[in-house]
């Protein structure tokens, strides 16, 4: 596995990461678990979809990692989802231990250059870092050889339902009870054309800035603009409103006939009980 990998992080991989360590022992001053993923899919990058937490012990002196537990956990996982195959393991904490290697070896045994995560749960420096390494050999040839971790770029990606699912996550921050309630695909659709309209926004007064020259334009930025007209489809004013009634009306039949489902579902109940207690 080369240095210039790049880690494709999940975001259910950091909420696990979390509640381990929110978790974890009185006395345990980290975290550790395996890094579940798919290799090859992207050339050059590792994408990490899951993970799970393995009991270990440690001290100034030993570390003890539970191997069968992790073993078993592996293979339970392996019978939900036969795709996801260790790609490496994660640590709490803002820096590399002199366990780590050790820990490390294990896992180069079951993969080939496992990645190493670090999330920083404790949040040193006001944030929660998030650091990727993989292991690179160094010495003088002819000696025996030495182990660094080498640092590589960590990204965080997600399916559409994990992105719905981190935004309603969002909101518990504005509620004092860290609870959220379920809206309907009409509000949702609304809220996505607010902050896509708010987005837009402040993308024009980038762009209207770059043209009057008061900020110097970003080749990377404009390589993506170009990409996002790029995919929008041609068509004019008209054909776009119509094949958005379209949809919107599909949306409403399916709502419709989704309420209408639950009345039957709740009027069966409502009959069932009335002839079992005659």
């Amino acid at each position: 596995m080369a240095l210039n990998l790049v880690a494709k992080v999940h975001p259910v991989v950091f909420f696990t990461i979390v509640d381990s360590y929110e978790r974890r022992l009185q006395d345990a001053h980290r975290v550790i678990g395996t890094l579940l993923g798919t290799i090859g899919v992207e050339k050059g990058a590792v994408e990490i979809t899951n993970c799970f937490c393995v009991p270990h012990n440690e001290s100034k002196e030993e570390v003890a990692v539970e191997l069968d537990f992790a073993k078993d956990m592996y293979e339970l996982h392996r019978k939900v989802n036969p795709n996801e195959a260790i790609v490496g393991w994660w640590a709490t904490g803002h820096e590399i231990t002199d366990h780590s290697l050790l820990i490390h070896d294990y896992y180069s045994r079951v993969t080939s250059s496992p990645i190493h995560l670090t999330v920083d749960t404790t949040l040193h420096g006001g944030r929660m870092n998030i650091k990727g390494y993989v292991s690179a050999s160094m010495g003088v040839p002819g000696r025996t050889p030495g182990t660094m971790f080498a640092p590589i770029p960590v990204e965080v990606i997600s399916y559409s339902p994990e992105i719905v699912g981190s935004n309603v996550t969002q909101k518990s921050k504005y509620n004092r009870q860290r609870l959220v309630e379920p809206t309907t695909d009409l509000h949702l659709i609304s809220e996505a054309t607010q902050n896509m309209e708010s987005t837009l926004d402040v993308l024009i007064n980038y762009v209207d800035d770059v043209l009057n020259g008061k900020v110097i334009a970003d080749n990377y930025i404009g390589r993506e603009l170009t990409r996002m007209v790029n995919q929008v489809p041609k068509m004019s004013a008209t054909d776009f409103e119509e094949m958005l009634n379209t949809n919107m009306k599909d949306l409403l039949m399916v709502i419709y006939l989704s309420q209408l489902t639950k009345v039957n579902v709740s009027l069966n109940e409502k009959l069932t009980m009335l002839v079992a207690t005659q």
